[in-house]
């Protein structure tokens, strides 16, 4: 179960992540995919899309006409001058990004009326028709071209704004168009003598920003265009729209005979500018007569001046004025550059940041951290092309990080949680081998502990088992710490033998020692290591006796058993208290066979199936003897000569 927390806890992370990307708001997404669209911006100038059939050109009223013709809001006779100029340079259409929703207020005319009304002087009432009256001249301006006049979505406005006809085929379902009880457009002499009426409004995302521009809005009971897309109308000279239904639940939107793919939510989702840009003509070069490049092309009418409240942020600029973004509108219109959500993206993209969790979370695991870093690498760059190659080729939205940073999290916690293990593990081998085995196999161990099966293996081994004649009558003799400092030498001495030769100590007994060779890790000659280390032992052990301060108390002699034969290794314990320890019948043997020594008077005894594996030549046979509790006798073998220690230990 331990070995399984990494990747589980990864899993968990994904989940997590990837329940909160399907619940995210949905500002999270539309930033990645603002960042996705300036990457690939570059790709979309002279990327092979169709030539726009009109130039865009933005007449704006920016602060230098404000200070050369007067301030902001212009008077509508001023208003008309302009629109009068741009008619007569011949435009394909006009689109005013400016709301003229009440009657004007400060012609000569209204003036008139308006001291007729309070005067109640018939004369001054005669006197206003005879005198300028902007509206009207406004109107007859707005007459003399296909213009399209701007209204806003507005609750408490009127629910009978006229619109152009649609030709309708199949069911197309608007039900999530932006909409409204009604809408506040132009003054009614206005509204008469323009063209067509567009939706001013530019919805702002929760983070303030424009990324999307109305094509079709419903305001009451009517569906009604853009500015951008009934000046586009206008341009193409055509009567009327065509919506169709389409397999699968789409819609497309015919204007002028381009088809256009409309989004479920009517809005175009604004990219970063392209080529090529909106012309850009001041309004007071206009009413001097400069009207260069205003033939044949689609014109707006808007104001870049701060005065006149039109500036919003958009994903891609910090600040832009409103005409500006319904001139990037018509571009991409003209460009046929519609984008749609792909298909099931809501959980489409979840979903791939689960898969390719999985995958780096296998990865990590399997491979390692660093291999399984260029993995999560591979993957995500896979995942950003896959996304810019349906946004370039197929004009379709695919959030480009989500699943890439739920992959991320999952590898970083994996990873994080697969090194927490393997140091655990490092420390717990360490713990627990540091003084029962030889500092270089400890080492090999912390660097490659998926060589120890801790959860238990069977592994053929050779048994060392000793103990000290006499030790109970030792203890009645002294005194405990004069007894513990001597054993404590003793035991350390027969240790440092054993670890010396590759044995690792199973268990300190009293003043025995069990040790096992060939575990925790392979030692192809066991069986020759153990009989060295025993005599090594019987030698040091006998020196150690003839001590004076050992002889003194009479300090008996040592007794060995060595046997061969497969146990289970594993850790056994409770919790943390884990222990790595052996358990089987040549365990059990070797301990009888030490003790078996003190009948047969000898201080090494070698079982049988040691005995087999280290051959004759070391050995002498001493014949078959009943060992207790083995039910058979057994073929006993001593060493032909203890011989010299090869290791001295303290």
């Amino acid at each position: 179960m331990t070995d399984r927390m990494p990747a589980l806890a990864g899993l968990l992370c994904a989940l997590i992540l990837a329940l909160v990307q399907a619940l995210a708001p949905p500002v999270w997404r539309v930033r990645a995919l603002d960042l996705l669209q300036l990457v690939m911006s570059p790709l979309e100038t002279g990327a092979g899309r169709p030539e726009p059939a009109f130039a865009v050109t933005v007449v704006d009223i920016d602060r230098a006409s404000l200070e050369a013709i007067g301030p902001w809001p212009w008077p509508r006779a001023t208003m008309a001058r302009l629109v009068a100029a741009v008619a007569e340079a011949g435009p394909a259409s006009i689109g005013i990004d400016i709301l003229f929703a009440e009657p004007d207020q400060r012609s000569p005319a209204a003036l008139a009326r308006q001291l007729a009304a309070a005067a109640q002087d018939p004369a001054l009432a005669e006197l206003a028709l005879r005198l300028p009256d902007g509206d009207l001249l406004l109107a007859d301006a707005v007459e003399s071209a296909a213009t399209v006049l701007g209204f806003v979505l507005d609750p408490d406005g009127t629910r009978d704004l006229p619109g152009p006809p649609f030709l309708v085929a199949g069911r197309p379902d608007l039900a999530g168009l932006w909409q409204s009880d009604g809408g506040t457009g132009p003054a009614p002499a206005l509204a008469a003598a323009a063209s067509g009426l567009g939706a001013l409004s530019l919805p702002g995302d929760p983070d303030g920003r424009v990324r999307r521009v109305p094509l079709l809005v419903a305001a009451g009971p009517a569906v009604l265009p853009g500015l951008a897309l009934e000046t586009l109308r206008l341009a193409y000279g055509s009567a009327a729209y065509r919506l169709l239904a389409l397999p699968h639940g789409t819609m497309s939107l015919e204007v002028g005979g381009q088809e256009l793919p409309l989004p479920a939510d009517g809005f175009l989702p604004l990219g970063p500018e392209t080529e090529p840009e909106p012309h850009w003509l001041s309004a007071r070069a206009v009413l001097a007569g400069e009207v260069d490049g205003l033939l044949g092309s689609i014109v707006l009418i808007g104001s870049s001046a701060p005065e006149s409240g039109g500036l919003r942020a958009t994903a891609f600029e910090p600040l832009s004025p409103s005409v500006g973004i319904h001139a990037q509108a018509i571009q991409q219109l003209l460009r046929g550059r519609v984008l749609l959500d792909t298909p099931f993206a809501h959980w489409l993209e979840p979903t791939a940041g689960l898969a390719l969790a999985g995958l780096v979370i296998l990865a990590a695991l399997r491979l390692g951290p660093m291999p399984g870093l260029v993995v999560l690498a591979v993957l995500g760059l896979a995942w950003l092309g896959t996304a810019g190659t349906l946004l370039h080729w197929a004009g379709r939205l695919l959030d480009p990080a989500g699943p890439v940073l739920v992959a991320t999290a999952a590898f970083a916690v994996t990873s994080v949680g697969a090194l927490s293990l393997i140091r655990r593990r490092e420390l717990h081998l360490r713990d627990s081998f540091g003084r029962r085995l030889h500092p270089a196999m400890v080492e090999r161990l912390a660097r490659s502990p998926e060589r120890l099966k801790l959860e238990g293996e069977r592994r053929e081994v050779t048994v060392l088992a000793t103990d000290l004649e006499d030790f109970t009558a030792l203890t009645r003799r002294l005194a405990p710490a004069d007894l513990i400092a001597l054993l404590d030498r003793y035991l350390e001495g027969i240790v440092r033998i054993v670890v010396d030769h590759g044995g690792m100590i199973d268990k300190l007994v009293g003043d025995a020692v069990h040790a096992i060779f060939n575990a925790p890790l392979d030692l192809p000659d066991h069986h020759q290591r153990a009989l060295t280390a025993a005599t090594a032992i019987l030698a040091w052990t006998e020196r150690f006796r003839a001590e004076p301060a050992a002889q003194a108390v009479g300090f008996g002699r040592t007794r060995i058993g060595l046997e061969s034969g497969v146990v289970v290794v594993g850790d056994v314990g409770l919790g943390t208290r884990l222990d790595y320890t052996a358990y089987g019948e040549a365990m059990n043997l070797a301990v009888r066979l030490e003790g078996q020594n003190k009948l047969l008077a000898t201080s090494i005894l070698i079982g049988p199936a040691a005995a087999a594996a280290l051959g004759p030549d070391r050995l002498r046979p001493l014949g078959a003897h009943l060992v207790r509790g083995i039910e058979r006798p057994l073929e006993l073998f001593t060493p032909v000569e203890a011989g010299a220690p090869t290791q001295t230990a303290v």
